[in-house]
């Protein structure tokens, strides 16, 4: 079964030109209502920011034949559980017949402050996606539950700070030879990257596209 990307390019444009956009009138309508975050915080805390790239996904979704799938994205129906925590509010959850399909979280990130958050994000995707899946192996989603399918999809902002090489100091350990650190600390890129962990996964997202096939539409949840 071949992927539809469902022109997902010209997407992702129109996804990024939103993104900026929601994000400059959230701050104008901060400091016209006298209420604004310090620094470009009042841009993030307004929300809506990635709308468009859910927007992308549940076209990728639909494109490839997940009919009966319920496309979950507001905040009352998000909440999975969780092992090292109770509970886990994700972006985006793609249910069928009441079994999860797929998890999504979107995030963004713009400078100036890159260093730190970019450790951050790491730290929340990596314990994010092991806190799911040391619940799934505990019985969590059902015992014979199929493995879900786990994205993160991150928008980073192409500057010169986003592009700037990384120090790095070990005392007593040697630096990971996987590690260069002449290399950018992170690629600059205007779009969405999704993690989505090896090739496996992508046969694993395939193969339950398959098992889903149906010509009704999505409902959104």
């Amino acid at each position: 079964m071949s992927l539809d990307l469902a022109n997902y390019e010209a997407q992702a444009q129109n996804a990024v030109k939103l993104f900026w956009g929601n994000r400059e009138a959230a701050l104008a309508k901060q400091i016209e209502s006298g209420n604004q975050d310090a620094g470009s915080r009042g841009a993030v805390t307004a929300g809506k920011n990635m709308d468009g790239f859910l927007a992308i996904a549940q076209s990728l979704i639909e494109a490839n034949g997940l009919g009966l799938a319920d496309i979950c994205v507001q905040q009352r129906v998000l909440t999975l559980p969780g092992f090292f925590r109770p509970t886990k509010l994700w972006d985006m959850l793609v249910m069928h017949r009441g079994e999860l399909v797929a998890a999504l979280e979107f995030k963004s990130q713009v400078g100036p402050s890159f260093g730190n958050n970019f450790n951050n994000r790491s730290e929340e995707a990596i314990g994010t996606a092991h806190d799911l899946w040391t619940a799934y192996r505990e019985g969590a989603f059902g015992e014979d539950a199929p493995r879900p399918f786990l994205g993160w999809i991150m928008l980073l902002e192409d500057c010169d700070k986003s592009n700037s090489p990384v120090s790095a100091t070990l005392r007593r350990l040697p630096l990971q030879r996987y590690i260069r650190v002449d290399q950018p600390k992170m690629r600059g890129v205007v779009g969405a990257k999704v993690s989505c962990g090896s090739s496996q996964s992508h046969h694993l997202l395939h193969r339950e596209a398959e098992s889903c096939v149906s010509p009704n539409q999505f409902q959104l949840c």
